[in-house]
């Protein structure tokens, strides 16, 4: 039988190894907070929850949630959002809204799965902008350039970049903006890392672009991956086109996900803050021991996000090696191989700094056991 849709690589991968390890260096979000943890840092009252109501909520997101989403981008108009089971989720209904067969996209590889395989899915014609290991990954504008024409219908991005890490400057996103507004093209701009930023300027969503699309989430550098809520930003007739497919999968989303969500957003700082710190202190960590290896590994430089992807320069088979170090030492570390790009590992830091040290630890030794044993 087809699939309906080509396998999650990246998913298929952590499905079962995400709840074995012990020590996880492969997210690309910061260390999950706890129930307790956000009643202490946001001050709500767990009590609050017996007033919630059981009932389906609104197609689109509950209008409070919807408001502090709109709120959070500078919009006063709460019906250019759509909150999903994810970002995930407002991707696909997005996706399906908006394309159908023989559509020609242009999408930025390497590419997180959900905004690759339901293009591909939809039978659309993709022309893929490479984001080169040979160029640190740096965005080459100037093949974007060529590569978008009056054919086509939509360019998806995601900056700052998963799983490099890499970004763009202000200029270089007004730069993708004309470009995109030149052939009159939608724009589909995958921000999740967007308040993940140490050394690079923080991005703005491009929502000044009529036809673009954005998109963001509760999963990376607000903690609450878990919570599974995100969001899709786009004109109200997209909105609209788009509940009409969710009528056919989740309907809504649960009232009490959402309560604690709008409580999170308006304590956003509150968590933010204290994850970041940690993660600053943890990428320093991560160069260090990058920087402790040379020969063996190099990375690009990016400025964002709170992962790292580095090259095994002496590792044939980075599958092989994840799956080693999990079932040798329950490390859990992403292969390159999930986003196709073999060679290379997804290295995060934006867990606590003992289980990071722990986690490098064990990758070192088993990087001098695998040099050993080819010798």
């Amino acid at each position: 039988m087809r699939p309906l849709v080509e396998r999650a690589l990246l998913e298929d991968f952590l499905r079962e190894r995400y709840h074995e390890a012990d020590i996880d260096i492969s997210s690309s979000g910061v260390e999950p907070y706890t129930v307790a943890e956000l009643r202490d840092l946001l001050g709500f009252d767990l009590a609050q929850l017996a007033g919630v109501s059981l009932r389906d909520s609104q197609s689109a997101g509950g209008d409070k949630l919807r408001a502090l989403i709109a709120a959070r981008y500078g919009l006063g108009d709460a019906g250019r959002v759509l909150v999903g089971n994810g970002s995930t989720e407002a991707q696909l209904l997005c996706l399906a809204a908006l394309l159908g067969p023989g559509d020609e996209v242009v999408v930025v590889e390497p590419a997180y799965h959900s905004l690759l395989a339901p293009v591909r899915a939809r039978g659309c014609r993709v022309r893929r902008w490479r984001l080169r290991p040979q160029d640190g990954f740096s965005p080459d504008l100037d093949e974007l350039r060529h590569l978008v024409t009056g054919a086509t219908k939509a360019v998806i991005v995601n900056f700052p970049h998963n799983p490099t890490g890499v970004t763009l400057t202000a200029e270089e996103l007004a730069e993708l903006v004309a470009i995109v507004e030149r052939h009159g093209c939608y724009l589909l701009w995958d921000g999740a890392f967007e308040d993940l930023v140490f050394d690079a300027p923080a991005l703005a969503a491009p929502m000044h672009y009529e036809r673009a699309l954005c998109f963001g989430t509760m999963s990376k550098a607000l903690g609450l991956p878990g919570l599974r809520v995100g969001w899709g930003i786009a004109a109200p007739e997209i909105v609209h086109s788009a509940v009409g497919v969710r009528d056919y999968t989740t309907l809504a989303l649960s009232p009490l996900v959402e309560w604690v969500a709008q409580r999170a957003l308006e304590g956003a700082d509150r968590l933010i803050g204290p994850r970041m710190l940690t993660a600053a202190a943890n990428r320093s960590l991560v160069h260090d021991w990058l920087a402790a290896r040379p020969g063996e590994v190099s990375f690009p430089v990016g400025g964002a996000g709170v992962v790292v992807f580095p090259q095994l320069a002496h590792v044939p088979d980075t599958m092989a090696l994840c799956e080693r170090l999990m079932r040798e030492y329950r490390v859990l570390l992403v292969p390159g191989e999930a986003f196709g790009v073999p060679g290379r590992v997804r290295l995060g830091f934006g867990g606590t700094t003992a289980d990071l040290a722990a986690g490098l630890d064990a990758l070192s030794h088993l990087l001098d056991t695998m040099a050993e044993e080819a010798a």
